[in-house]
C-alpha cells in the first residue's frame, strides 16, 4: 500500500512538472488548445462529398420549341447549373479543357423531328472523366432529369387518347434512416473529430521524452528513484486533459455551428474518446522515446496518424473496397474503430454495448501501445 502511494505521489509530480512545462511551451499549448477548432472549421466547410452547382453547357442544334421545352428542365434544379449556350463542338471542348464546365449537352438537328415521328432521340452527353466520382454522379442526375421528362412527356400524350391515371408496375418508397437530408456533414464531421484528435494527441505527445533528451533535464529524472511506467503516466495525465478538452470544443463545434445531430450519449461519447486518446497519445510518447529528437519525433507522428486515420479508417474511403492485404492493415488503425464508435453514437444513438468489439479493439491497442512506451523509454544516460 505505501509503495503504490509512493508511485501515485511520484506520478503527480511528474504530471506537475510535464503540466508547467507545456504551460510554458505557448506554440505547444496553442497547438493543443486552438489548432483542434480551426481544423474543424476549415476541414468542416471545405471538406464535402456533395455534387451541386455542376456547370454544363448547351449545344442545342435543332432550336425548337420541343428542344427548348427539354431544356428548361434543367434549369430548375440546385444540382447542375447552365454555364454558358455554346455553338460549336470545339467551344465545348474548350470549356471542358479550361475546367470551366463539367459537362456539355447536345441536342440533335432534327430532335423535334424525330420525336413527333414517333422515333428514339439519342442526346449526347460529354463529360470531364478527370474527376471520375464527380462525372458519375453529375451524369446521374442529368439522367434522372431526362427519365423525368420522359414520363412527362408520355402521361401527357396517354391523357390525350383519354388515359388519365396510369398505375406504374413497381413504385419505389424511400426511407433514408440516420442522414435523411444525405447531407455530407453528417457523416464528415464526425470523422473529422477523429481524424483531429488523432493528429493532436501524437503530434503534442511526441514531443514529451524528447523534449527531456534535448534540454537535458532526462539526467535529472533518471538520478530520480522514479520508474519507466510512472514517467508514462504522468506525462500522460496533462495530455489526457488538453485531449477531453479538445473533445468538448469539437463536438460542440460540429453539434452549433453544423447543425450534426447528437443522437445518442454524450457520456459514452466522451468515454469511448478518452480510451482513444490514450492509446494515441501513448503512440507520440512510443515515437518520442524511439527518436530522442523533437524534429523526428512530430515528423514521424503526422507520418504515423494523419495518412492512416484518413486513408485507411474508413473516414472517407470504403473500406470494402480496397484490397485484402490493406484491408488487413486497416486492423492496425485505431481511428477505424472509434470512426466506427463516433458514427454510431452521433448518428444512430446506438449503445456502446452493441459496439463492444470496437471498444476491445481500442483497448488491446491502448495496452500494447503502453507496454511498448515503457519498454523503449530508457532511464539511463546513452553509453559514450
Amino acid at each position: 500500500m505505501k509503495g503504490l502511494r509512493l508511485s501515485l505521489v511520484r506520478i503527480g509530480a511528474i504530471a506537475g512538472k510535464e503540466w508547467l512545462q507545456i504551460r510554458r511551451d505557448t506554440r505547444s499549448l496553442i497547438l493543443a488548445l486552438v489548432a483542434p477548432a480551426l481544423l474543424i472549421m476549415l476541414f468542416g466547410y471545405a471538406l464535402t462529398v456533395d455534387v451541386t452547382n455542376v456547370s454544363i453547357a448547351v449545344l442545342d442544334r435543332d432550336k425548337s420549341a420541343l428542344s427548348r421545352k427539354f431544356l428548361e428542365q434543367f434549369s430548375h434544379t440546385e444540382y447542375l447549373r447552365v454555364y454558358r449556350y455554346i455553338d460549336t463542338y470545339d467551344e465545348a471542348d474548350r470549356l471542358i479543357d479550361a475546367g470551366d464546365i463539367a459537362m456539355a449537352l447536345v441536342l440533335p438537328v432534327g430532335f423535334e423531328k424525330r420525336f413527333k415521328a414517333g422515333k428514339n432521340v439519342e442526346v449526347q452527353l460529354l463529360a470531364d472523366g478527370s474527376d471520375s466520382t464527380s462525372a458519375t454522379v453529375a451524369m446521374g442526375y442529368v439522367k434522372a432529369i431526362i427519365n423525368n421528362f420522359n414520363l412527362s412527356v408520355k402521361s401527357d400524350e396517354l391523357k390525350r387518347i383519354g388515359i388519365s391515371n396510369v398505375r406504374m408496375p413497381v413504385e419505389i418508397k424511400s426511407r433514408i434512416l440516420y442522414n435523411p437530408e444525405l447531407q455530407s456533414k453528417n457523416f464528415i464531421i464526425p470523422g473529422l473529430l477523429v481524424l483531429v484528435l488523432a493528429i493532436i494527441s501524437a503530434l503534442i505527445a511526441s514531443l514529451t521524452i524528447s523534449r527531456e533528451w534535448e534540454r537535458g533535464t532526462m539526467e535529472t529524472l533518471i538520478t530520480t528513484p522514479v520508474r519507466g511506467f510512472e514517467v508514462i503516466a504522468g506525462k500522460l495525465v496533462p495530455y489526457l486533459f488538453i485531449g477531453l478538452f479538445d473533445v468538448i470544443v469539437t463536438l460542440a463545434l460540429g453539434y452549433f455551428v453544423f447543425g450534426v445531430p447528437l443522437k445518442g450519449s454524450f457520456t459514452e461519447l466522451y468515454l469511448v474518446s478518452l480510451l482513444f486518446l490514450i492509446g494515441t497519445s501513448l503512440l507520440g510518447m512510443m515515437i518520442s522515446s524511439a527518436t530522442k529528437v523533437q524534429v523526428l519525433s512530430v515528423q514521424v507522428a503526422m507520418v504515423v496518424t494523419y495518412l492512416p486515420s484518413f486513408i485507411l479508417s474508413g473516414f472517407i474511403f470504403p473500406i470494402k473496397n480496397m484490397p485484402l492485404v490493406i484491408q488487413g492493415i486497416t486492423y492496425l488503425i485505431p481511428a477505424k474503430y472509434l470512426i466506427v464508435l463516433v458514427k454510431g453514437i452521433f448518428l444512430k444513438g446506438v449503445s456502446v454495448t452493441l459496439l463492444w468489439t470496437q471498444i476491445v479493439f481500442l483497448f488491446v491497442f491502448a495496452a500494447v501501445v503502453c507496454a511498448v512506451s515503457v519498454k523503449k523509454l530508457t532511464l539511463r544516460l546513452p553509453e559514450g
